[in-house]
């Protein structure tokens, strides 16, 4: 094996525990070819945030190393047993699994209950980047982890992997969070960002080139970008001011596998000096897009390939949280780099996200061309003051197996929403209005008073959920369910 090939089996799974291990590729063949299952556990761990430590949840192996890489193209196999002292739903975000076996709510047979084990077993599928969470408030608390699905052209490439998993973090428990958010707690107590939605106040986030950008509409309020000020923004379960720094060769390709965790935070990746291309969205390839920033929603995944200089050095990759001065991120360097600390307010507001880089992309595998078989009309609504969020024409998403679905959905309300499918990939075929070629995706932004259509193939029956993630939207009302006749 090339010393290359070598690092680039450590470096692929660069996720949580402040490490860069990762599983073999050749590990996964070999308990292929056996029909073995792999063992996966939720369970608690220790981390250290801002000097303090914190009891949170995990997806680990048996040695502590956390989420799955697997080979495209073979089975899902996996034990997944519980040792936390509550029921549970694990969703594997980006798989196509049978109804039965994703963490979907509704459904008893997928509900993990505590010192419980279940198999699950399906075909993985393509490769790409994926994650695993849970489909509860337990997801605030870290309950998530990379899934690393990888093809036999990502094992010849000569390039290293470095996984990032993104997440905001609080001390505070979710339900204390949401109970805050509802308003039924004593007021002052907690960071909670409503400044934004009073008057126009929240306007001056906005930046030349995103939808909203200097909108004012009488008698509205403005955009909402952030409803919680959390106490830390986590790469890989750690903070700016001690970040992960991920070895690499001078002069390598690297390819990132961004994943945004994070349950109420939208980030921009910013690869510095680094010039970046975006090879693929949500774990489906795209036609390579050059750049150094590159925006990434609650859910979605980007694959950016790197090109290390000959001379080396130390090359930060930052995550800016949306219209604020908080970041997070790695650092790649080589051999005898000078690492400098980042701190972890940066001099400029992140980026706010709108729909500019989503116009560009072009996939490398669309939807066959046919025409649709069903449309359905959806809009997005919210009220701040009751915090109540929810999918006006979700009743009637009934569906007949092998038909062309279109779903053309609107945000009314005024914030965004990133709105994910499980148990499919679609194509985006229309922004606001207008028809587009677009990404082959699992979760697509809705940013303030936009539109997007989207298609997609019926070919996996249940009762699947098409639902906003940003988790407390989600928890609060912003829920519709896609059904195929007979199932549910």
């Amino acid at each position: 094996m090339k010393r290359r090939e070598f690092l680039n089996d450590l470096m692929v799974g660069a996720a949580a525990l402040g490490t860069s291990a990762i599983l073999s590729p050749m590990c996964t063949l070999a308990q292929e070819a056996a029909k073995t299952p792999r063992a996966l556990s939720v369970g608690y761990r220790t981390i250290d945030v801002k000097g303090r430590s914190a009891r949170v949840f995990g997806l680990v192996q048996p040695d502590g190393r956390p989420g799955l890489a697997l080979d495209a193209g073979t089975e899902f196999d996996v034990d997944l047993s519980s040792a936390i002292d509550a029921p549970t739903l694990i969703h594997w975000h980006g798989l196509t699994p049978p109804w039965a076996a994703d963490g979907v709510p509704d459904n008893p047979a997928a509900l993990l209950q505590p010192s419980k084990t279940r198999r699950y077993t399906f075909p993985v599928g393509a490769g790409g980047t994926h994650w695993m969470h849970a489909h509860t408030l337990q997801a605030q608390n870290l309950l998530a982890a990379p899934l690393i699905v990888r093809t036999a052209d990502d094992l010849k490439r000569d390039e290293q992997e470095v996984v990032v998993l993104l997440h905001d973090f609080s001390f505070l428990p979710a339900e204390e969070l949401l109970a805050k958010l509802k308003g039924n707690a004593a007021p002052g107590a907690m960071p909670i960002n409503h400044g934004s939605m009073q008057g126009m106040a929240g306007m001056q986030h906005m930046q030349p080139g995103n939808d909203m950008a200097g909108m004012a509409m009488p008698g509205m309020a403005a955009m909402d970008l952030n409803d919680i000020d959390y106490d830390a923004y986590l790469a890989n379960d750690r903070t700016l001011d001690d970040p992960e720094v991920v070895w690499v060769d001078k002069g390598v390709r690297v390819r990132l596998r961004i994943i945004n965790g994070a349950t109420a935070t939208a980030f921009t990746i910013d690869t510095g000096r680094l010039s970046g291309e975006l090879v693929a969205v949500d774990g489906q390839g795209v036609e390579a897009l050059a750049g150094t920033s590159f925006p990434v929603a609650m859910g979605q995944r980007l694959d950016i390939r790197l090109s290390l200089p000959k001379e080396g050095g130390a090359f930060p990759v930052l995550a800016l949280r949306e219209g604020a001065v908080e970041r997070t991120g790695v650092v790649l360097a080589t051999a005898g780099a000078d690492i400098r600390k980042i701190p972890v307010v940066g001099d400029a507001k992140g980026p706010v996200l709108g729909l500019d880089l989503e116009r560009r992309l072009r996939p490398v595998s669309p939807l066959a061309t046919r025409a649709a078989d069903r449309r359905f009309d959806l809009s997005l609504t919210g009220d701040m003051a009751t915090y109540t969020w929810g999918v006006d024409g979700a009743d009637g998403l009934v569906v007949k197996r092998g038909e062309r679905i279109e779903v053309a959905i609107s945000n009314a309300s005024m914030m965004a929403h990133p709105m994910h499918l499980h148990g499919h990939h679609f194509q985006v075929v229309g922004i606001n209005g207008t028809p587009v070629a677009g990404a082959v995706r699992d979760t697509v932004l809705l940013p303030p008073m936009t539109s997007v259509a989207l298609a997609f193939d019926a070919d996996n029956p249940g009762r699947w959920p098409l639902h906003c993630h940003h988790l407390y939207h989600m928890a609060t009302g912003m829920m519709a369910y896609v059904t195929y006749d007979g199932i549910g």
